[in-house]
């Protein structure tokens, strides 16, 4: 019998492959319908400062999402790794003229300035990738445990934690780990 960690190791491969399999039109088709529920939601909690992250590895886009939030002039965030904390994510402000820079992982992030982080506690709404989900809300990442410890006792901190996945994205039930924290919503394209 596989133990869990084996277990989530092949829905991650396999979720990924199905992912990476999304034609051009089913990436945009899912974009568009992600960035309507979003936006619908993140009016009606009245959010101004939302955290979300850059598409990587065939996750659903943001950038309509973030193009539109920065229409109405809301405040949007981007993950940078920790650079003194092992493990863990600051918030960075970002805008049209943010200086970038590619973090170990490959995936673009703002040039850290300490002038741009703003806590968690500050955060509305944080908006984050995932590799597969259940109807439960739980949510299996790429197995770093950046989100989840992000995410950790968000109730206290008032921030609505909300993945984003496309339709192939979701499974049965997703076997769990204590460290792992489900979402408070999930939106599929």
């Amino acid at each position: 019998m596989k133990n869990t960690s084996q277990l989530r190791q092949q829905i991650r491969q396999k979720i990924r492959q199905n992912r990476q399999k999304l034609t051009a039109l089913e990436q945009a088709q899912a974009e568009n319908s992600i960035t309507q529920q979003a936006l619908a939601f993140i009016e009606k909690h009245n959010a101004q400062h939302i955290a979300l992250y850059l598409a990587f590895d065939g996750e659903i886009s943001t950038r309509g999402l973030i193009d539109a939030l920065w229409a109405q002039g809301k405040s949007v965030y981007l993950p940078v790794l920790h650079p003194f904390c092992a493990g863990h994510l600051l918030f960075l402000r970002y805008l049209p003229e943010t200086a970038m820079c590619q973090n170990k992982f490959g995936i673009f992030e703002p040039q850290l300035n300490v002038q741009n982080v703003l806590p968690l506690s500050e955060l509305d709404m944080i908006f984050t990738p995932l590799v597969a989900f259940d109807k439960a809300g739980n949510r299996l990442g790429m197995g770093g445990g950046f989100y989840d410890r992000t995410l950790q006792n968000w109730q206290q901190k008032l921030f609505l934690p909300v993945g984003l996945a496309h339709k192939c994205q979701e499974i049965e039930s997703l076997p769990t780990e204590s460290w792992d924290i489900p979402l408070a919503h999930i939106f599929v394209g």
